[in-house]
């Protein structure tokens, strides 16, 4: 019994030297060749250079190209203006209707003068006394029998009636409420009988002899345009229209930050309405681009926007600026110039990556 004890403790001693010092824990005997041979194909195919990818390509050459930046706003008349009265008192001229054509200097509203006739009396009276003083305590100064400070009081005093007598006379000038520029009302003038107070509104009275559109241009895009550069406006109702950029901010929306360009457009007839809408388009400098077709274009890595060329038969990625678009194509910057754009199979390469390019006719590409 003891016996087998030993030789039973002996083969399991032989069994676990030969799992655990020989095969290892987990191995295969059949799984190892196959590890063996399936590395070898990769080493090989490691070392293997990569096939060149064929691809098409699109002969292209810089020219010059205009490019035209639209902004969209609305009409504003150059000026639009509230008039009102500089004085208190009640209405008793005849109302002008809206819509009636008005020059500078037509009487708007006229005022009743109430008691301001009689207070002009007074102040001239005062006037006349203070003036009669004056020169009495003149004529005793130079003999010696007024002090000097006495003629001074009697110079003051007349001074002040002068200034009270033409107070009385601007009051009353202002009792007539005249128009301030040519131009056309765009409300009814104060009625008959009401009152108006300093700083109510007579009436509104806007210029149409010119309109200005107002727009928004981009940071990016704000040291393109200049002062009196031309415009050209389409209205809402077709009507297009030449203009020149009169303004352009200096300090951008807190909100948008875009800047405020303002163009003047003639206006003769009066048949630009205040409030429409517009779309400006401004022709900015010339500038040398691509036009290349629109699904040349492709992403990097890092998401930026370019094309590939064919460099040396290699594929080499180069960032564009876009700007401008046309139906069959797009204009790009940023490419020298002339250039070997991939058109087709730009997907399946990366820098540096062996190509076979084969030129694609232009007419096909679009």
């Amino acid at each position: 019994m003891r016996l087998t004890s030993l030789l039973l403790a002996a083969l399991l001693v032989g069994g676990l030297y030969y799992w655990f010092g020989i095969r290892g824990p987990g191995a295969d005997p059949a799984s190892a060749p196959q590890a063996a041979s399936s590395e070898q194909p990769d080493a090989v195919a490691q070392s293997a250079p990569d096939k060149p990818v064929p691809v098409m390509v699109l002969e292209s050459r810089a020219e010059p190209t205009s490019k035209q930046l639209i902004l969209r706003g609305r009409t504003v008349a150059v000026r639009n203006v509230s008039v009102p009265a500089e004085t208190a008192g009640l209405v008793i001229s005849q109302p002008l209707h809206k819509g009636t054509e008005v020059s500078e200097n037509d009487i708007l509203c006229r005022l009743d003068p109430g008691a301001r006739m009689a207070q002009l009396l007074e102040a001239e009276a005062r006037l006349a006394e203070a003036r009669v003083e004056a020169e009495a305590a003149t004529a005793l100064s130079e003999k010696g029998f007024a002090a000097e400070t006495t003629l001074k009081a009697r110079q003051a005093q007349l001074e002040a009636a002068q200034a009270q007598v033409n107070l009385v006379r601007l009051d009353i000038a202002r009792l007539v409420i005249r128009a301030p520029f040519d131009g056309v009302l765009e409300t009814d003038t104060a009625e008959i009988g009401s009152r108006l107070g300093t700083g109510d509104t007579c009436a509104t009275i806007i210029d149409l002899s010119g309109v200005k559109v107002s727009g928004y241009v981009s940071e990016q895009e704000v040291d393109q345009v200049a002062v009196g550069r031309n415009a050209e406006a389409r209205l809402i109702n077709g009507r297009q229209i030449s203009g020149q950029i009169s303004f352009i901010s200096r300090v951008s929306d807190p909100e948008t930050r875009t800047y405020l360009v303002e163009v003047t457009l003639p206006n003769g007839d009066g048949r630009i309405r205040d409030g429409m809408t517009a779309e400006l388009e401004i022709g900015l400098p010339p500038e040398i681009a691509h036009k290349i077709p629109q699904n040349a274009l492709t992403l990097d890595d890092d998401g930026r926007l370019g094309v590939r060329l064919a460099n040396d038969g290699e594929a080499q990625f180069v960032p564009i600026r876009i700007i401008g678009e046309e139906t069959d194509g797009v204009w790009v910057a940023g490419l020298p110039e002339t250039a070997t754009v991939i058109v087709v199979g730009q997907e399946f390469v990366r820098n540096g990556r062996a190509i076979i390019a084969a030129p694609l006719d232009r007419t096909l590409s679009q």
